[in-house]
């Protein structure tokens, strides 16, 4: 493995790491102040020190946005729907079984995403390899919430 891939590869571990420790926190907040709460101290919070960021790393350059394609500045709208529905889902779910849930339907809108180009997407065709990988993974799900 190429330094460059082994970086990039714990780059998404630690995010990986990052989603389970973040789903649990906010089922925290969601049991104890509910969905909309939890989902503003978490965008809230984030918005804050990633705009810090932005302002003391590159002095805060949003200028190109209106050179970006219309839907690719709707990734906020989809972010909160993503944060919302860990949020939702976890304490009641339980980890486990929500993150089976997200992770199978990331998989399955990836696949088509991937084989058909939406949204800007390299073309990288389905093949009986990542079909029969699918259905594993949906024997996974299926196994994991049924119990």
């Amino acid at each position: 493995m190429s330094p460059s891939l082994l970086l990039i590869s714990c780059v998404a571990v630690i995010g990986g790491i990052a989603v389970g420790l973040q789903a649990q926190m906010m089922a925290l907040l969601d049991r104890g102040m509910g969905t909309l709460e939890s989902v503003f101290i978490t965008y809230g919070g984030g918005g804050l020190l990633i705009g810090l960021a932005m302002l003391f790393v590159r002095g805060g350059n949003l200028s190109l946005w209106h050179a970006m394609p219309w839907y690719a500045l709707c990734s906020g709208v989809a972010g909160l729907v993503i944060v919302a529905s860990i949020g939702f889902s976890v304490p009641r779910l339980g980890l486990v079984t929500a993150f089976t849930l997200i992770v199978a339907a990331q998989f399955m809108v990836g696949a088509l995403m991937d084989h058909f180009g939406f949204l800007g997407a390299e073309v990288r065709e389905l093949n009986l390899q990542k079909i029969a990988g699918m259905l594993v993974m949906l024997l996974g799900v299926w196994l994991t919430v049924r119990t």
